[in-house]
């Protein structure tokens, strides 16, 4: 994978979106065709031979890459989205975000029990997201979970995968250390 061309493309954004977030955008990997193919062959590859059966991306940037790797998987798509935006019936969970509390949703007949399922977002930075994403996928108690990240954020107060657990499947295509 070509890591130098991602890290080109990746816009940062300082103080969003509040005082000394350093945010990284990737809006401008999604939009340059180059980006997009190489963050795509990368995941096929990873997780081709896994038995995926539905991919489920975290609102809302992980709908991008997640929708079009499920579409090369073979797999269906999942939204876990944020509340009132699922319209029939749902499971929620809470979390901490590095900058405030969030929810999202996950329409309870989304998930079957024999299905291997792929959570996949664009930034791993505090885990919470995912964590709470993780324990409403695995209330359906399907065979598997992996867990997938574009990027994993690795600086002081950023311990997402540490959060996270090492007993979960996690992998990501950039580390960013700065």
């Amino acid at each position: 994978m070509n890591k130098e061309l991602l890290l080109a493309h990746l816009r940062n954004v300082p103080d969003f979106p509040k005082p000394g977030i350093h945010f990284k955008d990737v809006s401008t990997l999604f939009k340059n065709h180059a980006c997009v193919q190489e963050m795509l062959t990368e995941m096929v590859r990873l997780y081709k031979d896994k038995g995926i059966t539905k991919v489920v991306g975290i609102e809302s940037r992980g709908f991008v890459m997640g929708a079009m790797l499920a579409d090369r998987l073979g797999a269906g798509f999942v939204m876990a989205r944020k509340p009132g935006k699922l319209p029939a019936e749902t499971r929620n969970a809470t979390y901490l975000k590095e900058y405030g509390y969030d929810t999202i949703e996950i329409h309870t007949d989304a998930i079957e029990p024999d299905d291997v399922v792929l959570i996949h977002d664009d930034l791993l930075a505090t885990g919470g997201s995912m964590e709470a994403c993780y324990n409403l996928v695995e209330h359906f108690g399907p065979k598997k979970i992996y867990i997938n990240f574009l990027i994993e954020l690795c600086m002081e107060g950023l311990e997402g995968r540490k959060y996270l657990g090492k007993s979960r499947d996690i992998t990501t295509l950039l580390t960013i250390t700065e």
